[in-house]
């Protein structure tokens, strides 16, 4: 047999539609319901993904005015504003509608993909937890809008989880200095909630646990990884460029607050 039949197939790349469900799993919500092509998700009002309906399927959709309505019933009901969120996977004129109804973008992010095997490295400084332990949540803590429902959201997510998931800490000179934490939804592994202490930046320790998150990924049998990163966070997503993540696709949301 020659080397070239007994070497093993490319991996597939992921679509746009297998990374939102993957991302669905990954960030649960205990309370949803379907309405057409739309998945209507709710939780504690913290993490966008956990509070927010996205459309799953592109073709027309001649209800949406009216699947439109029941979904800003469904979050009326909860006292929180309504988020819509919009992909690639929109039904045409999803965001002039959006719009002529009072929404506005915001936080546009870019949905970053890489080959596992490019990206994962083991680390002996990181250490895998089946929780987001204390010590885990006090870095995390530490990032930008970490709101107090976005923590209890995040502190939930174990009993919520249908998936293999780590929270994943780096240490550094003895104490916990960065975390992130990853899910392994076969072939796919998604990458979250990365934080780096302010006074242990820019010395490559995101790099460092964003690779061994991976690691942990590829230990379960996933071939490709994916994260989140918004397109004003130039700094990250640079620092993901390097680990050999890519730009796959954007999302925005779409949100009413009247």
């Amino acid at each position: 047999m020659s080397r070239a039949e007994t070497m093993a197939p490319e991996p597939l790349a992921p679509s746009i539609l297998d990374i939102e469900r993957a991302t669905l799993t990954a960030v649960p919500a205990p309370i949803l319901a379907f309405d057409g092509p739309f998945v209507v998700r709710r939780f504690r009002g913290g993490t966008g993904r956990a509070n927010a309906a996205c459309p799953m399927d592109p073709s027309p959709d001649p209800c949406l005015a009216s699947r439109l309505v029941r979904i800003e019933a469904f979050y009326a009901r909860a006292g929180q504003p309504t988020r819509i969120r919009s992909t690639p996977l929109d039904p045409p004129g999803m965001t002039a509608l959006l719009q002529a109804r009072g929404y506005r973008p915001r936080d546009e992010s870019q949905v970053i993909l890489g080959r596992i095997a490019v990206v994962a490295a083991s680390d002996a400084a990181a250490e895998v937890l089946a929780a987001p332990e204390p010590r885990w949540a006090e870095v995390m803590a530490s990032a930008e809008h970490q709101s107090p429902a976005r923590q209890a959201e995040k502190a939930a997510m174990p009993g919520l989880l249908g998936v293999p998931a780590a929270w994943v800490l780096l240490h550094d000179q003895g104490r916990p200095a960065a975390c992130a934490f990853v899910t392994a939804d076969g072939p796919l592994a998604g990458l979250f909630d990365l934080a780096v202490r302010p006074e242990c930046r820019r010395q490559g320790l995101g790099q460092r646990v964003m690779r061994a998150a991976a690691a942990w990924a590829a230990a379960q049998g996933a071939a490709w990884v994916y994260a989140q990163v918004s397109c004003a966070n130039h700094a990250s997503l640079a620092m993901n460029a390097r680990i050999g993540l890519r730009e796959h696709y954007r999302y925005t949301y779409y949100l009413k607050t009247a």
